[in-house]
């Protein structure tokens, strides 16, 4: 399938560079299609980056737990967490991890093609977690409406500040105080449900 080709040759470039800006015409060049065939399935780059971000988090991520109706609804979220922090391991392999998310991200200027890339990275990152929340408002877990808060009390607060906690040296365990969060989070986000969206604030 061309798609299939193109998305791969895509892959090759991020791995070779994650924050490779994947232009349209280079990565047509690497998978030996005309830049037109490419615009077909993919019309802008920002389409081409995000459908190769999903795929590279389904294939770290290739189970669903948000739909093993097996487990409660609470069990579930804690192990669609839990499933997103696993690859980054502890200690030195987190500090590795960490190491080259600073010198990809943080320590270039922050040209378009930096920002771009992290940009789509964030977004598929907001893309799975409000498919988390959808899944459990659907069944009735949470009440339906607006998640924007809570996605990013989950990302920001909760995964990447607990990825970063397995980086640096503690006086516990780090996988048990990671535990006791991550209990406390999933209790906060499904007794509280939905944030209402931000509004201006009062003087």
């Amino acid at each position: 399938m061309l798609a299939g080709l193109i998305l791969q040759a895509a892959a090759e470039m991020l791995a070779e560079d994650v924050a490779a800006k994947l232009s349209v015409r280079a990565v047509a060049a690497r998978a030996g299609v005309s830049t037109g065939s490419l615009r077909f399935h993919f019309p802008t780059q920002r389409a081409l980056q995000d459908s190769l971000l999903a795929r590279i988090y389904e294939y770290l991520l290739p189970d669903d737990p948000i739909r093993d109706r097996t487990l409660p609804p609470r069990e579930r979220l804690l192990n669609c967490l839990r499933q997103v922090l696993a690859p980054l391991g502890t200690n030195e392999d987190a500090r590795t991890a960490w190491g080259t998310m600073y010198r990809t991200f943080i320590e270039p200027e922050p040209t378009e093609q930096v920002r771009a890339a992290y940009l789509g990275h964030q977004r598929e990152a907001e893309r799975r977690v409000e498919h988390w929340l959808t899944v459990l408002a659907e069944e009735g877990a949470l009440p339906p409406g607006d998640h924007t808060r809570t996605v990013r009390f989950l990302l920001t607060v909760v995964l990447n500040g607990l990825s970063v906690e397995r980086a640096l040296p503690t006086r516990e365990s780090v996988l048990i105080a990671e535990i006791e969060t991550l209990n406390a989070a999933v209790d906060h986000v499904l007794a509280t449900g939905p944030a209402p969206p931000a509004g201006p604030t009062g003087p």
